[in-house]
């Protein structure tokens, strides 16, 4: 999500009026005229006599309605109510939208461009924390699935940050989807988590909130969307092309957070980080650095893992004949295999009490498969969401 969502008309012919209808109802349209009408009027929020309307048919059925469907997106391409692009958007690509408002003092200090990179950063942070969390459940993922989960997101086309401190980002459906529940999960999970510790000052709640898709990484997001702000509240709204997913709310009610959640956000993080555990690991990898000290002894070694655990690249200190036996695998180019403890603390990104270090011999067939999986998991997403 680093570009603004592109405008793409479109096309009248294959547009689907009960989608736009529900996109202008979603973004507080007036609908004018008798609910079992052939046509319907719509005009924009708190437009008076006169102003722009776009008139759409209750469905294709009618000889006009590719005619009237054509004169409603036109006149929503050169509409200057905000929110017409964003139902473009959400008209031509299928998606679930996510919007973003902040309530921003009067007065503040901050220049209007830094204001607008930080709800950037802060709502892309939101929704990593999501996809992170569709791949595994954990309350810090630290550099765990980081690369393939950041892959991913380069799918959600985003609007631009209006000055209301507004955003909206669209996650495309069938393939997003599952990113787009989970975070419906952990907001109000966090938010009935927080209430809780403000009742009986217990944090017991966020554990349990885990499983929901609540982690150091959302908490952590969430504190940097409320931070300078009166409030911040989030929506989301199901694709009206596919409806939301089964068991969950038609109509999700936004959620709410303030300034006074912000220590509790932060003690939750913190928590959540402390009390992730190490994971004992069995690793192969090809190292990439070497380095110590003195020419005899102990060492420091920069690993690209190729099977293993869920990050791609780690650090591990190695003993003399270790450190030996790894030098010499990356002289005659094999990877090397070895256990230990890959380490929560710093993020998953050092193994610890390293042993059994001993060369791969594979065959190139073999060492080509994990070199191509690895980078096949960037896919995972797409695959596992049918898209």
């Amino acid at each position: 999500m680093n570009h603004p969502a592109p405008m793409t008309a479109p096309d009248p012919a294959t547009a689907d009026p009960a989608v736009l209808s529900a996109l202008l109802a979603r973004h507080g349209w007036q609908r004018h005229g008798a609910t079992a009408a052939r046509y319907a009027r719509w005009t924009p929020p708190g437009t008076g006599p006169g102003g722009v309307s776009l008139l759409v048919p209750r469905d294709r059925s009618f000889p006009d309605s590719t005619d009237l469907l054509a004169e409603a997106l036109q006149a929503l391409e050169h509409s200057a109510a905000p929110s017409a692009r964003e139902i473009l958007v959400g008209l031509a690509v299928p998606s679930d939208e996510i919007r973003w408002e902040q309530d921003l003092p009067d007065g503040t200090a901050t220049p209007a461009w830094a204001a607008a990179e930080q709800l950037r950063g802060a709502a892309r942070s939101l929704l990593l924390a999501a996809v992170l969390a569709v791949r595994e459940r954990a309350g810090y993922h630290g550099a765990r699935h980081r690369r393939q989960a950041e892959a991913e997101l380069e799918r959600v086309l985003v609007g631009p940050v209006s000055g209301a401190g507004r955003l909206t980002a669209f996650v495309p459906v069938p393939a997003g989807r599952p990113a787009v529940a989970v975070l419906h999960g952990a907001l109000q999970g966090v938010r009935d988590a927080i209430d809780y510790e403000r009742a009986t000052g217990g944090m017991e709640t966020f554990d349990a909130a885990v499983q929901l898709g609540v982690c150091s990484e959302l908490t952590g997001a969430l504190v940097s969307l409320i931070r300078g702000t009166q409030g911040v509240r989030i929506s989301l709204g199901w694709a009206p092309a596919t409806g939301g997913p089964a068991g969950l709310s038609t109509r999700p009610e936004p959620v709410h957070f303030s300034p006074g959640d912000l220590e509790t956000l932060r003690i939750a993080g913190r928590r959540y980080r402390r009390d992730e555990p190490s994971i004992p690991v069995r690793i192969t990898a090809s190292v990439i650095r070497m380095r110590r000290d003195r020419p005899n002894g102990p060492g420091r070694v920069r690993l690209q893992i190729l099977a293993g655990a869920e990050v791609t690249a780690v650090r591990a200190t190695l003993d003399e004949e270790a450190y030996r036996i790894a030098g010499q695998a990356h002289l005659v180019g094999l990877p090397i295999r070895l256990s230990g403890r890959l380490e929560s603390r710093g993020g998953f990104r050092r193994v610890t009490g390293v042993d059994g270090v001993t060369p791969v011999e594979l065959e190139e067939a073999e060492r080509d498969r994990m070199l191509k999986s690895l980078h096949e998991n960037l896919d995972f997403f797409e695959e596992a969401c049918g898209g």
